[in-house]
């Protein structure tokens, strides 16, 4: 049976990006996913915003032209509340690209990428898998997603509240838009969330969300009927490709690590619950996540993983997890006329601009303080 010192289940961004840290840091990494593919089931829209381009190298050549205006419509659709910034607050990725460069990084830095490996459970160091003989592995990283199976077995907590979300991806003539990011705030079709367009320079993405017990038609339904009037949609002029998934968005799970592993990306909550972007905060927390499981395994100290506590980033955004209760609450056309209202006063649009154009969406987990014991 072969042993590794990290095992890491999902080879989405979150489970790439710590096992190349990790790997980086001389330790045996083999990361498992259950696609055969990293181009198959995508589940984000690959939004990355300004916070994220700043402080991480993302591969430039797969993100899309910079977005700097904001356009958020009441259900009517009229007088949007235009918002603009002087800077570029967004790209949009091709994430199946920027999937397969975080695949080859990872391995380039020593962790060994299976795929078409699906995980079927771990007791006693003894991880299971299917398409591939068991590992005894020191230490395993659940990056398996919202609904994560390695959550339950090590016995950390699971996400509890969830949008689901689905999305139209199409590619769209050159030079026929302008780049902005489209976001209706309609209950009938994105209760408790949004409705949005944006695209990428090549390809447009149309995509609802909300409260999946509100939602009563289905979330294809309302995808289809929002897309058929969606503003900023431009025509496709090709195939369109369907993708979508849950979103958890009750904030970081308390207890997201124990002497067998850690949990990282969506498995941890890793979402931002007011925004419900998920890359930058993904990222964020690998960083730590590294960083804290390289100095228990270097060490044996399991005061480290007290360093990686879903408690202590829960108290920085407690405002966000308000916000998202009150966004939930927004349940008739009448209160999304009205709270557009809102954003059109000068407090509103300040409020506004900070939410879509600040850096507060995820909390700032610096990995310094375990960096020595992770390199003694």
């Amino acid at each position: 049976m072969r042993t590794v010192d990290v095992l890491v289940v999902g080879a989405g961004l979150a489970g790439l990006h710590t096992a190349r840290l990790l790997a980086g840091r001389e330790l045996t990494v083999m990361v498992v996913d259950r696609r055969r593919s990293l181009a198959a089931g995508i589940r984000t829209t690959g939004i990355f915003v300004r916070r994220t381009l700043d402080d991480f190298d993302l591969p430039g050549h797969l993100l899309g032209p910079g977005v700097r205006d904001v356009l958020l419509y009441p259900p009517s659709r009229r007088a949007p509340v235009h918002l603009a910034s002087d800077r570029d607050e967004y790209r949009v990725a091709d994430m199946a690209a920027v999937y397969e460069h975080a695949h080859r990084a990872a391995q380039a830095a020593g962790a060994q990428v299976l795929l078409g490996v699906r995980y079927a459970g771990t007791a006693g160091g003894v991880v299971l898998l299917e398409g591939a003989e068991p590992v005894a592995a020191r230490f395993v990283v659940g990056a398996d997603g919202a609904r994560s199976r390695v959550a339950r077995d090590l016995g950390l907590d699971v996400n509890r509240r969830f949008l689901v979300g689905a999305e139209l991806v199409h590619p769209i003539e050159s030079g026929t838009t302008s780049p902005a990011f489209h976001c209706v705030l309609d209950p009938r079709i994105a209760p408790g969330y949004l409705g949005w367009v944006i695209d990428d320079g090549e390809h447009a993405h149309v995509g609802v969300a909300g409260d999946p017990e509100q939602m009563r038609t289905g979330v294809r339904h309302l995808l289809e009927e929002f897309a058929a009037t969606a503003p900023g949609r431009a025509a496709p002029a090709g195939q369109v490709a369907r993708r979508g998934g849950p979103i958890p968005v009750g904030g970081v799970l308390r207890r997201i690590a124990c002497p067998a592993g850690l949990l990282v990306g969506d498995a941890a909550g890793a979402v931002s619950p007011l925004t419900a972007g998920g890359l930058d905060p993904c990222l964020r927390l690998s960083e730590l996540a590294a960083s804290v499981a390289a100095g228990y395994l270097r060490t044996g100290d399991e005061g480290l993983l007290r360093r990686y506590d879903g408690n202590g980033l829960r108290a920085r955004f407690r405002g966000r997890l308000a916000l998202r209760r009150m966004f939930a609450g927004i349940r008739s056309v009448a209160a999304a006329e009205a709270a557009v209202a809102l954003l059109r006063t000068g407090a509103g649009r300040g409020a506004a601009a900070r939410i879509m154009f600040g850096d507060g969406s995820f909390p700032d987990v610096s990995p310094r303080l375990v960096g020595a014991a992770a390199t003694s």
